[in-house]
This record gives structure tokens, C-alpha cells and sequence, in this order.
């Protein structure tokens, strides 16, 4: 397969599911990590396809989803002042805050930007020497390397008005605190071959082998995961525990080393607070002591919060697999694209708004 189209094949996608049915002797339950990936699902209907007894349940892995409700008050406050220009992705602009979001402070008066790159930050702070400009620097291990070549850049440069609102998150720490949890209901996993393209396919190993689950690193479109979801279950079925890549044509057992490079010299790995889930040790990171004048956190002495989220959502329960989006009693009415009580709801990867999208037929009026 060389071609988009063939990963979108009907009849290799139907003959995939019809394999799939007939290995399936007992129920399980499988997690596609990736926000990515339950976009796919629900575009495609790829779980009506699947027997009875497999069920697909929705993980942590959408970036916008899992930043802490203090990192988006953070950025709101510095673009609120005069002095300063806040530079963020697009889909972040309306993830909710405790009180507001970007795209309302944008409204008010702060000099809000888009950037698709976080090159484009530097750029803007090369631009206007007089701003203090701080880009928002959120995402897996996917967008890490960008960023941190953003600090370096800045850093080479001798720029004195960047600096980056760093929260980033790294997937396999995410896993292990679900696998030990009390409620955890998963038995094997589709990693996000995003993620592994960047790591590659080997940090993984050590939690297969902690926890005698399966896991297949999987790609993005719907002859990917069915594929995935089949070498899960045939793994499942056989009593095995194997780390196994699907997404061949992407990822690597070692990843990308430049990429790693990178990221180990500017960042250091850190405990991170994932929004909705809580604290998770060693699971994010910061930028290193020797990058301390590009952290806004530090260079701007800026209060550490503690904010909750909306009690009527459960956006906590969706992100670990426990509930389902059309579970929460808000979806589709007090929650919605344009209205979010969560982040899910607003951001392209997250699972509330592919339900919206693709399934809100199943909402009972």
C-alpha cells in the first residue's frame, strides 16, 4: 500500500472487520490512545463494524484536552496585559478557562495570535523587540521537538523577549498511572503512532512487560486501526503479551533520534498535572535550568493555581476510558462545540466533539 486511498480501502477495511469477528471468542476491552484515532472511529463507524464483545473505549491522548485549567488562566492573564503578545495554535483559543478563554480575551483588547509553528513565535518576537512575547508551547511528545527548537533558536539568537508557557505531556507515564489504577477496565492498547514516530516503538516495551498488556502501535486511518484492533485481539485471544507496530510506514523501533536529541536538551522530564486526571509523576516536561530565561513560568514569577473543573462535567471519566461522552447527562445541550464545559468538547482531537460530530443521533431528546 503506497497510496492514502488504500488505508481507506471499503473492502479491505470489511474484509479486516469480518477477520476480526471471527477471532473474537471473548469480550475485551482495547484503548486507542490518540484523539486522532477516536476521530477516525467515529467518522468511519469503525466500532459498529466490531463484534459485540469488543469495545473501544477513548484514552488521555488529545494534547488541547489534558492542559491544565492553570496553564490556559496563565496564558489569559499575560495576554491580557498590554506589554504582551501571546502566541498560541489555533486550537486552543477556546478551551475553556475557569472563568474565560483566548478567543474572549482576543475579543477584549489582548494581542492574541495564531501560529502553526512554534517558529513562527520567534519570528513575531524577532519582529517586535519592544513586546514581551510568549508562545504557548502545549502538545505530546509530537510537538516537542518543534518547540524546543524554538527555545534553542531563541536562545542562538539572543532574543530577550521570548519565552515559552511550557505544559507538555508524555504518553507512556499517562498509561502506567491508568493500568494502576483501581477503575482501570483496559486490556490492551493502541499507542499513537504520531507519538512513536517522534519516540519510536521501544518505550514501550517496559509497559508490556509491567503489565502483561498488549500493545500495537497503530496509524490514523481506518484500515490502521482495524488492523490494530485484529493483532490486539489475536494477541488477546492467545494469552500474549507482545509490543507489536502496525504503523511500519511511519514509526520505528528507535524513533527519531535528532528529534530525541533535541528535546533532551532543551527539556528535562517533570511531574505534570493533566487536566481532568490529576497529577502523574515524571509525565510532562520543562525546559531545563540552562533554558530558565525562555520559561514564562519562571520569568514571570507567575502564581502556582489550583483550579476545578465544572462539577457537571466528567470529562476526568471520559479521558480515562471509565464513560463515554454520551454519558454525560450536559452533551449535546449545556455542552457543546460553541458552549464547552470541557476541553474535549472544543478541541479537534478530543473525543466529546467527535461524538458531536459523528454520533449525536444517539443523544435522547
Amino acid at each position: 500500500m503506497k497510496y492514502l486511498d488504500e488505508y481507506r480501502d471499503q473492502r479491505i477495511a470489511l474484509a479486516l472487520a469480518a477477520e476480526i469477528v471471527q477471532s473474537t471468542t471473548r469480550p475485551w476491552v482495547l484503548m486507542e490512545i490518540c484523539g486522532g484515532q477516536t476521530h477516525t472511529i467515529m467518522r468511519y463507524g469503525i466500532d459498529e463494524l466490531l463484534p459485540r464483545g469488543i469495545e473501544l473505549v477513548h484514552g488521555p491522548g488529545c494534547p488541547v484536552c489534558v492542559t491544565p485549567l492553570e496553564t490556559v488562566d496563565k496564558a489569559i492573564e499575560l495576554a491580557l496585559r498590554p506589554e504582551f503578545i501571546l502566541v498560541s495554535y489555533g486550537d486552543m483559543l477556546r478551551v475553556p478557562g475557569s472563568r474565560s478563554d483566548l478567543l474572549r480575551a482576543k475579543a477584549q483588547g489582548a494581542d492574541v495570535r495564531i501560529a502553526y509553528s512554534s517558529t513562527e513565535a520567534v519570528k513575531i518576537a524577532r519582529s517586535n523587540p519592544e513586546r514581551k512575547v510568549v508562545f504557548l508551547a502545549i502538545g505530546f511528545e509530537t510537538t516537542a521537538p518543534a518547540n524546543a527548537m524554538a527555545a534553542w533558536q531563541a536562545k542562538r539568537e539572543g532574543l530577550t523577549n521570548f519565552s515559552m508557557l511550557v505544559s507538555h505531556v508524555l504518553v507512556p507515564p499517562a498509561i502506567r498511572a491508568l493500568m494502576v489504577s483501581r477503575t482501570n477496565r483496559v486490556q490492551a492498547f493502541i499507542a499513537p503512532g504520531h507519538v512513536c514516530t517522534i519516540v519510536g516503538c521501544k518505550q514501550y516495551e517496559d509497559l508490556v512487560r509491567d503489565f502483561c498488556v498488549p500493545i500495537v502501535v497503530g496509524g490514523f486511518e481506518p484500515v490502521d486501526i482495524l488492523e490494530a484492533v485484529l493483532m490486539l485481539v489475536r494477541q488477546l485471544e492467545a494469552g500474549e503479551t507482545k509490543l507489536e507496530n502496525q504503523y511500519v510506514r511511519s514509526v520505528s523501533y528507535q524513533g527519531n533520534l535528532p528529534a530525541q536529541k533535541i528535546m533532551a536538551e532543551v527539556f528535562e522530564v517533570a511531574d505534570q498535572k493533566w487536566r481532568g486526571i490529576g497529577p502523574i509523576p515524571q509525565s510532562g516536561l520543562r525546559l531545563r535550568e540552562e533554558y530558565a530565561a525562555y520559561d514564562a513560568d519562571r520569568v514571570f514569577d507567575l502564581a502556582e493555581l489550583s483550579v476545578d473543573e465544572p462539577a457537571e462535567c466528567i470529562s476526568a471519566q471520559v479521558l480515562q476510558g471509565l464513560k463515554k461522552p454520551t454519558d454525560c447527562p450536559a452533551f449535546g445541550m449545556r455542552c457543546t462545540p460553541e458552549n464547552p464545559l470541557g476541553a474535549p468538547m472544543v478541541s479537534t482531537e478530543g473525543a466529546c466533539a467527535a461524538y458531536y460530530h459523528y454520533r449525536r443521533h444517539t443523544v435522547a431528546s
